[in-house]
């Protein structure tokens, strides 16, 4: 199993989501206020924003906390006024981790991410130091009740995406960035709203990692989702099930 979302489902098992929801709610808003300013505050002429706003329902935020992000950041209130930045490195094992940020403050986000990389047997490296071993696609996740794994692929390759994975959680769409208006708009038209749907960074290739180094390396991950300023982080680490048994254990 590779990448972010087998993270997601350790720290699913060990109940960190629900400990972690006020954080998870900090991470959303920062996000609707920074894609309403970014655009315009009508989802429906506002691709991210409309994205965001999927993601804060899901997350079951309320809608009045959601409503008010948005007129924060069409407000163009100094005080909401984020700015995106990028880290990318090396974590132990040599899986290559990319840690995207929204942040007031550089100084404090960029301390933090070095720190998280440097106590866990990581380096941070300069910028696009392993971005080329990503491939920047489209993502559109529906839940698994939304239409049989079959339908779905028809239904992406109808719509021009380039796979799909299903499971028992969802359906998994990815397509070309170029590509992703027109394959999100086919498939919400089909299958109604995704529970997201976002720009990512996939993997080329993946590093294997077990024992210590796996367990350090989510270690570290964890510490790098912790922070406030962090929005995703994404690996190119390659894990067995046992290993992921045992990391959940």
């Amino acid at each position: 199993m590779a990448g972010h979302s087998q993270f997601k489902n350790i720290m699913h098992r060990k109940g960190a989501q629900d400990a972690k929801r006020a954080k998870i709610f900090t991470k959303l808003i920062r996000e609707l206020t920074t894609a309403a300013r970014s655009g315009q505050p009508d989802p429906a002429a506002n691709p991210r924003l409309r994205a965001a706003i999927q993601a804060a329902r899901v997350a079951n935020m309320s809608k009045d906390t959601l409503e008010r992000a948005i007129k924060r950041g069409a407000g163009g209130d100094a005080a909401d006024n984020y700015e995106e930045v990028r880290y990318e490195g090396y974590g132990p094992g040599g899986v290559a981790v990319i840690v995207e940020a929204l942040t007031d403050n550089r100084n404090r986000t960029a301390g933090e991410v070095r720190a998280a990389f440097s106590k866990n047997g990581g380096a941070l490296g300069e910028t696009n130091s392993v971005a080329f071993m990503f491939d920047r696609v489209g993502e559109i996740v529906f839940p698994a009740a939304v239409a049989t794994a079959e339908a779905v692929f028809e239904g992406a390759l109808d719509a021009g995406a380039e796979d799909v994975q299903s499971d028992d959680e969802g359906h998994s769409v990815t397509c070309a960035q170029d590509d992703f208006a027109a394959v999100r708009e086919a498939l919400e038209k089909k299958f109604g709203e995704p529970k997201s749907a976002k720009l990512v960074w996939k993997p080329k290739t993946t590093t294997p990692v077990e024992g210590e180094k796996a367990e350090t390396l989510f270690r570290m991950i964890e510490v790098l989702e912790d922070s406030d300023d962090v929005q995703t982080v994404y690996a190119n680490f390659d894990i067995s099930e046992d290993e992921l048994s045992k990391l959940a254990g």
